[in-house]
């Protein structure tokens, strides 16, 4: 956490662009037919891990991760910095009402950021261009986007890299959780690694299916990788690279977006870093992997 941070605060003062991307088991097991999902989550410059599972998985396959990084957790440590050092922040997503609810709790919590623009996520295609005007045009420093896939990654692709805004990050449901629309689990269920079954104890009829189908692909897929690595999906273009900490970050320059060209198929991504990799080598030591490494909620609206 304290490393996304750092990279956080370093992008708004420099303006590089800094996408934080969030992965979690359900994202593991979909972004082998998601293409949208797959290209989004590779031209993201950091990918957190937010489902226990993931860091779980990262431990049993050679490459562990230090910490899960909850994707509202950091959600609020960066409304938190954005408070201390007068920040500007737009808000993108969500119903109207869960929006209205949300900047009162910002406003509330964190008097000392600024709100540069908010927009609910309920708008169409035709809209999408000027919605992206209205945020470069607010000089936000922060754009948080509570929408659903594939919404949000087409949103980003399209018009990620004219926005002006140094950090952008999908923040899932987390609108919800802060506006107290869905209660999020208790800490005891979230070191568990329970928090899904605490939802789904929420919403049994619409989860049951769902979870029941990801959590057995994901183990079986985890175990797949522990004994057989297959390759990972790549982007044809190398990114440059950086350490940040002890750790190796990927930074994408600011470009359009790029086509996903699978290695082979299937593959498996559970530690969840975008790396460049060729079917003959083995994992270097210096995949980017660790608290720069999270998940989105699914429960994203618009």
């Amino acid at each position: 956490m304290a490393e996304v941070l750092e990279r956080a605060a370093r992008s708004v003062e420099t303006r590089e662009r800094l996408m934080l991307g969030v992965l979690n088991a359900a994202k593991v097991v979909n972004l082998h037919r998601d293409e949208v999902l797959r290209t989004s989550l590779l031209e993201c410059d950091l990918l957190l891990a937010d489902g226990q599972s993931v860091v779980w998985a990262s431990r049993l396959v050679g490459h562990p991760l230090p910490e899960r990084v909850a994707g509202i957790d950091i959600f609020e440590s960066l409304l938190a910095e954005a408070d201390r050092r007068g920040h500007r922040v737009y808000l993108l997503g969500a119903t109207q009402e869960v929006l209205d609810a949300v900047l009162r709790v910002v406003a509330q919590r964190w008097p000392g950021l600024v709100v540069a623009g908010s927009r609910n996520g309920y708008f169409d295609e035709e809209q999408s261009g000027e919605v992206a005007e209205q945020i470069r045009a607010s000089r936000a420093d922060l754009l948080f986007l509570a929408m659903s896939s594939p919404k949000k990654e087409n949103f980003l692709g399209r018009y990620g890299d004219q926005l002006g805004v140094p950090v952008m990050h999908g923040v899932g449901g987390s609108f919800d959780v802060m506006a107290g629309v869905v209660r999020r689990a208790p800490e005891a269920w979230q070191r568990a690694g329970m928090e899904w079954a605490y939802r789904l104890v929420q919403e049994p009829g619409r989860l049951w299916r769902r979870y029941l189908v990801t959590n057995t692909t994901f183990v079986w897929m985890t175990l797949r990788e522990r004994y057989r690595p297959l390759p990972l999906f790549v982007l044809p273009a190398s990114p440059s690279r950086h350490e940040v900490g002890s750790q190796a970050a990927v930074s994408h320059p600011v470009a359009p977006q790029l086509p996903v060209r699978p290695l082979a198929p299937p593959v498996t991504v559970v530690t969840a870093a975008p790396t460049v990799r060729l079917p003959s080598q083995r994992r270097p030591s210096d995949l980017p992997v660790g608290a720069v490494t999270g998940h989105a909620r699914s429960t994203g609206h618009g």
